[in-house]
């Protein structure tokens, strides 16, 4: 059939190079592979990742636990540097630490990645990354899905997303069942912005008129470099921080979208509140730095970036320091974010409680907070 001028339609008139898709493959499957343990049947290509689940027979009461999610505007970032194997890091963060908040230990991943144009290598460099960390994390790479969107997306956009499934033994189950009055309330730094709030970060380069190959002294780099630096992965600090018995570990907050206080209150049971210090910490200067280019308030800031946390673990009082040694053996910086005591029905600007429709705990803010 031909068009109505007589020109020949295809596929790849079209926008589609199913060529382009094959040759991608190609290039990424020995990173793939390398995530496969002897669980994975059936290597790279089916329909299916195939993951063998015969070990799950140890467990008393197994339960599944799962996550989904992609890593926001910051592949625009990448996309405008032209460095694309980091961005995978970002993504295994995202979705395999949700589910290890829960004491999951994760078992495989897989990826979507959609682009206006499959750039073999490009799509390769992304695969790599996620399958860098997925290595890391010890979970299998096991699928994926390439899709071209010509019309869509432009020629050299993308986005990515993945999904997770792990596994914990109920008795092991990790929450805001476990959290009581009196435990401690632990910080791990975070890497720098990680994946959240680079609409805002983005806006305020923007409106600033910054490249990002600008050299900003108090970074020691580029901004985009900064902008790019990728997630931290706690995954195997946190699990074995949470199989230390003399840490006693009740609760694990991911500080995602919404920052700090409103991921925290997610753990917390309704009647209990954490006291969270501000001053307890010296923000890095990336994010005092997107707060004095852009004007952004305070309040606004802690609503949107981590301010140099990324995970939250909720202790016994007793473990704290067992927990801190730990971490600190782990490569992790971590510190005393403050503790938990009876919710005295508080309100104000400074008070989180009942976020992303949990009815469960609060959380209050005091103090400034301090810059590097």
């Amino acid at each position: 059939m031909t068009g109505p001028e007589g020109a020949r339609v295809t596929y790849a008139s079209a926008g589609v190079d199913t060529e382009a898709g094959d040759r991608a493959v190609e290039l990424m499957k020995d990173a793939v592979r390398a995530t496969h343990g002897p669980q994975v049947l059936g290597g790279v290509g089916g329909f299916a990742g195939l993951y063998d689940l015969s070990a799950v027979t140890r467990y008393r009461r197994p339960l599944l636990a799962t996550s989904t999610d992609g890593v926001g505007t910051k592949v625009a970032i990448a996309q405008a540097l032209d460095v694309h194997d980091t961005i995978g890091f970002d993504l295994v963060g995202m979705v395999v630490d949700d589910i290890v908040v829960v004491g999951a230990e994760p078992l495989f991943m897989t990826d979507y990645i959609a682009t206006g144009r499959v750039v073999p290598e490009r799509v390769a460099d992304i695969v790599r990354g996620i399958a860098t960390a997925c290595a890391e994390t010890g979970t299998a790479l096991v699928g994926g899905e390439t899709a071209e969107h010509p019309g869509l997306l432009g020629p050299d956009e993308y986005d990515v997303a993945g999904a997770a499934t792990g596994l914990v033994e109920a008795d092991a189950l990790l929450g805001p069942e476990r959290v009581e009055e009196g435990d401690v309330v632990l910080a791990m730094a975070s890497s720098g912005l990680h994946s959240n709030g680079y609409s805002l970060v983005r806006r305020v380069v923007q409106v600033a008129g910054w490249g990002l190959e600008r050299e900003v002294a108090e970074l020691g780099r580029a901004l985009g470099l900064e902008l790019l630096e990728p997630t931290r992965l706690y995954t195997r600090p946190c699990l074995d921080l949470a199989a230390d018995a003399s840490a006693h570990v009740h609760a694990y907050s991911h500080v995602t979208g919404g920052g700090l206080a409103a991921n925290l209150a997610r753990v917390l049971p309704a009647g209990l509140l954490a006291d969270v210090d501000r001053g307890g910490w010296a923000v890095p200067p990336v994010f005092e730095l997107v707060r004095r280019l852009g004007d952004v308030p305070w309040p606004d800031l802690e609503r949107t970036l981590n301010l140099g946390v990324g995970m939250v673990a909720v202790v016994d009082a007793q473990g704290a320091d067992a927990a801190l040694a730990r971490l600190a053996g782990a490569g992790v910086p971590a510190w005393v974010l403050g503790t938990v005591r009876a919710d005295d029905g508080s309100t104000g600007p400074d008070v989180v409680r009942g976020t992303k429709g949990v009815d469960g705990g609060a959380v209050v803010l005091h103090g400034s907070y301090r810059t590097s």
